[in-house]
């Protein structure tokens, strides 16, 4: 049981840098420059709080109050703008066209470009 706990966090823990680094791509911009590399270190390279400390110059609270601060930033901007997962939904809608039309159903492929062009001038009215 307690194998299954460690691996559930394990898994989950690897999924949220997944996400974060996701997120950042799309809002990385918005971040300091020193959240900007802390979460890069975290994310992509899988360095520990302490590693990424040692790395940085900093103390491991200071590098956990920057992930923390970093990831909130980027939920909130994700929650309010939605460009990542607009982006997924036209990919994936994009991926599911290409498929119709290599299956030659040409008026399936159609009909999911007019959603996706729909989908797009709705959401871009929103913004």
């Amino acid at each position: 049981m307690e194998n299954q706990h460690t691996a559930n966090r394990a898994s989950e823990e690897i999924d949220r840098k997944v996400e974060l680094a996701w997120l950042q791509a799309f809002y990385g911009g918005m971040l300091t420059d020193k959240q900007r590399e802390v979460l890069t270190l975290h994310c992509e390279e899988d360095m520990s709080l302490g590693e990424i400390a040692q790395e940085a110059g900093i103390s491991r609270q200071g590098v956990h109050d920057l992930l923390t601060r970093a990831a909130h930033k980027l939920f909130d901007m994700e929650r309010k703008l939605g460009v990542a997962a607009r982006f997924s939904r036209m990919e994936e809608g994009l991926e599911n066209c290409r498929e119709a039309l290599r299956l030659k159903r040409y008026d399936e492929a159609e009909q999911m470009l007019e959603q996706l062009i729909a989908l797009d001038q709705e959401e871009s009215n929103g913004l």
